[in-house]
């Protein structure tokens, strides 16, 4: 089979539901899984109806604008008539039934079973769509596959479950399924992280041994850098698993950090394309002799500094970092980037879901911590040492690290 991901900006109006047709035209639509997620910017402002709702404000008029958003793009997709109207209502009374009877005070939970909505409407008008235009598909809901712990936001991947649960799918035939989403033993709604609709095509990819996986984008394939950030950059037609890992490692917003895992395994070849220009080949990745390691430039923006040290003077010892670490990890902050001396500590964070203020009161128990918010972390892959200077071009350097050919500079 061949695993097709659409992100939101590929459907995020009638024009682009109708777009996603003729991309496959152009592609073949024949045993072929395509993994949808939430239309344009409907997560955000399901976040935002969460936030409400925790806040006791207004949510409801909220829900109306998203629903209402919704109907516009059905309208100019199907006649009045369609059954596909009453459907994407429902999901929307689904959601103020559930919010209505909810008594849990678990954000992370409400927040999976809330935001989770924009792949189930936009993956079920995408999938109704193409029935009506002549490519048959199944509609599958990817909670009944793809099953997790209870991790919420950040859900971990029951691979055994989800594979028994995948191979009962018909691999001659078309499915039309949700990224971003699993469940847990209850069955209640897991997302997989932010931006997870790649990973959820590469576990579909995995689980069915998938010929290639393609996820279409609004730029023509992976780049030397971010065009909107970066001058003179060049696309990367051909990269290995290993660097796209690094780069997405890295903060390379065009692909996934975990996506990459589970495809080396199986070495299923891996491609990002433009849905704008479908016919270009975009850049593969994979096993290839044409493989290529081009000076890339990454951007990572909103992270946090914090130097950590001890207060009488002596060393950062294993169970300091331990403590330090267990810390973060219980707070799901990620570290971007960490450097250590005899008796402090540097570490740049991303602080995915706001906890930087709670850990930093935390580690003021024990340690001396000096916080730096709103800081950039630019990373320079494959990194032409002799011409290092360039890089430091305009910049405050707050700390730097630089190793095998790859530069890295926290700067404000």
């Amino acid at each position: 089979m061949k695993i097709f991901k659409f992100g939101g900006a590929s459907v995020k109006d009638a024009d682009s539901v109708k777009n996603v047709a003729k991309v496959l035209e152009t592609q073949g639509f024949e045993k072929c899984l395509l993994v949808v997620s939430a239309m344009g910017k409907t997560t955000n402002a399901l976040e935002k109806v969460v936030e409400y709702y925790f806040k006791k404000e207004d949510f409801h008029s909220e829900i109306e604008k998203i629903k209402q958003s919704h109907l516009e793009i059905t309208k100019g997709l199907f006649a009045d008539n369609h059954s596909i109207f009453g459907e994407v209502a429902l999901f929307f009374d689904d959601l103020e039934a559930f919010l209505r009877r909810n008594k849990s005070p678990n954000y992370n939970f409400v927040y999976d079973q809330v935001v989770s909505c924009g792949e189930m409407i936009s993956s079920k008008i995408l999938s109704d769509f193409l029935n009506d235009i002549g490519f048959a598909n199944s509609w599958l809901d990817a909670r009944d596959y793809v099953k997790t712990d209870d991790s919420y936001r950040e859900g971990v991947v029951n691979w055994q479950e989800t594979e028994a649960n995948v191979a009962k799918l018909n691999k001659e035939q078309s499915y039309v399924t949700q990224g971003f989403i699993g469940s847990e033993d209850n069955n209640f709604t897991v997302t997989l992280g932010r931006e997870g609709s790649d990973y959820s095509a590469a576990i579909f990819a995995y689980c069915l041994n998938a010929d290639a996986m393609t996820i279409w984008k609004d730029v023509p394939g992976v780049m030397t850098g971010d065009p909107r950030k970066f001058e003179n950059v060049t696309l990367l037609s051909n990269i290995s698993y290993e660097e796209a890992i690094e780069m997405a490692y890295y903060g390379a917003s065009v692909i996934h950090p975990k996506t990459l895992q589970p495809l080396k395994q199986k070495n299923i070849p891996f491609y990002v394309k433009s849905f704008v220009e479908p016919m270009k080949p975009g850049t593969k990745v994979g096993n290839s002799d044409k493989n290529q390691s081009e000076e890339s430039y990454i951007l990572k923006e909103n992270q946090v500094l914090i130097n950590i040290s001890t207060r009488d003077f002596s060393f950062i010892a294993e169970d300091h970092i331990s403590q330090i670490f267990n810390l973060l990890a219980k707070h799901k902050v990620k570290v971007s980037l960490m450097q250590n001396s005899a008796i402090s500590l540097a570490l740049c964070l991303e602080d995915k879901f706001g906890k930087i203020d709670v850990v930093n009161e935390e580690l003021n128990l024990k340690f001396n911590t000096d916080l730096v918010k709103n800081v950039s972390l630019y990373t320079v892959r494959n990194a032409n040492l002799d011409e290092l200077s360039k890089f430091y071009e305009n910049k405050k350097v707050l700390l730097e690290q630089i190793s095998k050919q790859t530069v890295q500079i926290v700067t404000n």
